[in-house]
């Protein structure tokens, strides 16, 4: 796919309808978000956000996406070192896990995705580090979401974060990306980079930033289900999200409850 060509400018109407599949995709979080805990499944979490979805009249995205083979639940739930497309089933969650929730939602033809990581009962100290780093360089990323700043300004912020000051790791495989009609349009936005440089950014873009950290390497390996992603040296991963749209303005986020 050609990002810069698959960039899609939306009208106010349809950020306010990308708003509202925002709205729904967080409620579905927040309802996985309530069924963590020890003892849960994983498919106990993806059945809680996909009631959500189905109730409010949604499409789960996730479902059927083409990879080794169509993917096959609403969300994707990832442990510890894994760090994204984690497929739910029959694995229980364990005191002291990290568990990352992705989640997607179709709405009146537009799609929201999202994504948190959160710990299962009391983790550890360095389990909780990762989790703050990662969820503050979400923040960090989407400051620079502002019209004339460039995607270099994005990952450049995140970097400098991540790896400069917290001494963790950021995969170069895997990255942000536009989001509208479709799961993935342009641009493709990097959780790293260098200043000025990229696309630039203008009213109208929606983008789903979503730093993933890892703490031993920033290499991956993909698991034998052929889509969970997990770290190469079996060190804890975080991973958090947000759908932003590029205003005049502030960047606002879309997928807020």
């Amino acid at each position: 796919m050609s990002w810069e060509r698959n960039i899609v400018i939306k009208s106010p109407q349809e950020l306010a309808l990308m708003r509202q599949a925002g709205r729904v995709n967080a409620l579905a979080l927040a309802a996985a978000g309530a069924a963590i805990r020890p003892g849960a499944t994983t498919a106990d979490l993806n059945a809680a956000a996909e009631e959500v979805i189905l109730k409010h009249g949604g499409i789960p995205t996730f479902k059927g996406v083409m990879g080794a083979y169509p993917y096959p639940a609403a969300t994707t739930i990832s442990i510890n070192e894994e760090m994204v497309h984690g497929i739910p089933g029959k694995r229980k969650l364990r005191q002291g896990d990290i568990v990352s929730v992705d989640c997607g939602t179709t709405l009146d033809g537009f799609v929201a995705d999202s994504a948190f990581s959160a710990g299962v009962g009391e983790i550890s100290e360095q389990a909780q580090r990762l989790l703050e780093v990662t969820e503050r360089a979400l923040h960090i990323g989407i400051e620079q979401m502002r019209s004339g700043k460039h995607v270099g300004d994005i990952g450049y912020a995140i970097e400098r974060y991540v790896e400069d000051e917290q001494g963790y790791h950021l995969t170069r495989q895997y990255t942000g990306h536009g989001v509208g009609r479709i799961m993935w349009e342009g641009p493709q936005v990097p959780n790293y980079g260098r200043p000025g440089r990229g696309i630039a950014l203008r009213p109208g873009m929606t983008i789903a930033l979503e730093p993933m950290v890892l703490i031993g390497t920033a290499q991956t390996r993909v698991l034998p289900d052929q889509w969970t992603v997990a770290s190469a040296d079996g060190s804890l991963t975080a991973h958090f999200e947000h759908s932003i749209a590029i205003t005049d303005g502030d960047p606002v986020i879309l997928t807020l409850p």
